[in-house]
Formats: structure tokens, sequence, C-alpha cells
């Protein structure tokens, strides 16, 4: 499995969230508002999968609602993180530029690509962040929200037992469910990853992750409406309002990690962990989340910090300013510190 692959995937699928920080759109979803099964030709596993690894959909804009019921304790300076429903606007032209609107109660946040240069810009403080994307970096905080699911499927398929259960309407659009399970041998506390696939698009439409030994999602994340079709170009482009504070975003961007600037990922499939070195500026600060003050303390051959948990996800947050996370077990996490 490759390493930052691997890093974005379950940054996204819990582990992320384990640590305080954003959960990635598009990554599990059980939109609200689902209709009756549709009826659908049969498709296999194998050609499900295939036809999702060669999609195409083109531009695209949709509302994602987000389901949180991981159930993390209240973080000071993170609300947006505490169980509960948001929603997400996002356009992407099809070709790596996008834009995604995350609104709150105190303003919104705004992240845009134009294919070479990646803004996010919080309306509450009036400040934006610019950072110069690299050829052919892939940027799926603003862009497609479909990839994630996408890359969970590439990666996961071959530690996973996939089948095609049944199908589901999405955003009003009929969606086969395709099912990845992991196989005995992956110490994981997910019991499924479900992906509802466009019967037409071929891309993902929502993505459910389900806990061993709960039926309830733990997280879920998709289109409760989407369009197809050419975007305004503006919508790709960003100028930061009078009286915002510009800033350029660190080289390497916020995946400063222990592998050269990346994170390190021990293991594969469901059982990875991924670990990476706490950028300076995640360290507290006022208004911002104190990880210091989550979880329990714990320790080890690898040395002291504390363990984060939640349904889906643990991580455990080193003294030294390590973050060791998965969608794993502790000892699956201490194992992975100790090498």
């Amino acid at each position: 499995m490759a390493v930052g692959t691997a890093g974005r995937l379950w940054a996204r699928i819990g582990t992320g969230v384990a640590i305080a920080g954003a959960v990635g759109l598009g990554l599990v979803a059980v939109p609200a508002g689902a209709g009756a099964a549709p009826n659908l030709p049969p498709v296999s596993p194998e050609d499900l999968v295939a036809s999702v690894e060669k999609a195409n959909p083109g531009p695209l804009n949709g509302t994602v609602e987000l389901d949180n019921a991981l159930g993390l304790p209240a973080i000071p300076g993170a609300p947006d993180l505490a169980n509960g429903t948001k929603d997400a606007r996002v356009w992407s032209d099809g070709a790596g530029k996008g834009r995604v609107a995350l609104p709150s109660a105190q303003g919104e946040k705004t992240l845009v690509s134009d294919g070479t240069t990646a803004w996010s810009y919080d309306s509450t403080d009036r400040t934006a962040t610019k950072k110069a994307v690299t050829p052919g970096e892939h940027r799926p905080e603003a862009a497609d929200p479909t990839r994630s699911a996408a890359d969970a499927i590439a990666k996961l398929r071959t530690t996973s037992t996939v089948s095609v259960d049944g199908t589901a309407e999405v955003a009003g659009r009929p969606a086969y469910e395709l099912v990845l399970a992991p196989k005995p041998t992956e110490r994981t506390l997910l019991r499924e990853v479900r992906i509802a696939v466009d019967s037409e698009k071929r891309i993902p439409l929502r993505l459910t992750v389900l806990a061993t030994g709960s039926s309830d999602p733990a997280l879920e994340v998709g289109f409760t409406d989407v369009t197809f079709g050419p975007q305004d170009p503006s919508l790709f482009t960003f100028t930061p309002p009078p009286g915002t504070t510009v800033k350029e975003a660190p080289q390497g961007g916020p995946d400063h990690g222990t592998n050269g600037g990346k994170p390190t990922v021990v293991g594969d499939g469901w059982d990875a962990v991924v670990i990476a070195k706490r950028p300076a500026q995640e360290q507290p600060s006022q208004g911002a989340p104190d990880l210091s003050r989550l979880g329990t303390p714990v320790s080890g051959s690898w040395g002291s910090g504390r363990l984060i948990t939640t349904a889906v996800a643990s991580a455990i947050v080193t003294d030294d300013g390590r973050v060791a996370a998965g969608a794993v077990p502790q000892q699956v996490l201490t194992e992975a510190l100790s090498k």
C-alpha cells in the first residue's frame, strides 16, 4: 500500500477524527431521504469495482451531508467534531479544480483549488491560507468528494470480502450497494464499509462505516442532491476579500510526518496504522483544540502519551509529538509505535 494514499484514506475513515482532525467529505455516507430500492440489472462485485475504478463523471455539484455518531468528547475550539449532522456544498470541474463551502453558526469556511493553487478561507476571522499545488497532486478537500470512497475500494479490496448487497436510491439516483468486509486476519474495529455506487456514472454517492458490534452507522456522509454537467469557471478561482489576513501554508502542507514530511504507515489494509508528527502549527494555542487533555494516559516501550478512542478508530498522541492512529484496537497502535 502506498504511504501517501493509505495515510489519506485512514485519516478520513475515522483516524483523523480520532485525533481531532476533520473528516474528509465523501468518505462514508448514508444521505437522508433515501427512497425505495430500485430494480437494477445484476452486477458482480468484480465488475462493479472495475467500473468504479474507470469512472469519469465529469463536472458536478451537490450537497453533501455528514452524520457523525463517533461519540467524541467535547473539544474546545473544534465544535464541528461533536456528534451531529453537518452539510457542505461541493463543486468540481471534473479535471482537478474544485470548491467546497462548509457553513457554520459563526460563518463559512471555503476551500478552493484551481489546479495550481489551493485556498482555505474562514469568514469567521477573515483569514486565508494559500498553498501551491504540485503537478499531479490530488487535493480531495477542494475537489470531487467521491475520490476518497474510490480510494477505499482500491486500497481495501485485497484485504476484504467484497459483495453486492442489493440496491438503493441516493440523492434521487439509483445505486448499487457495494460492501467491503475485513477478512478474518484483519485486526480492526470496523465491521464493514458500504459504498453506494451510482448505476449510471459508477461513482460513489455514499459510504457508510459500521463498527463491530453495532448495527447503527458510526459515521455517514454522502450526497443529498447531485447534478452532473458544466460548472461556472469562476467557482474555481479565489480572491481574498478586502481586509483578509493571508498566509502561506508550510511546505509539505499539513502532513509533516516521520517519513520525509509524510506520515509513516505501518501495516496495510484494515489494520494499517498511520504515524505522523504533529506540525508546530497544530500545537495547542488560544482557541485551538488541546489534544493533551483528551483520552486517558498510556505508556509503553514507545514512550508515554494519551489514548483517544471512538467507535471506529483509536489514536495515541505521544508526549514527544507523534500521533499513531487507525481503525484498530490499542494493541495494534502500541505495536506500531514500538517498531
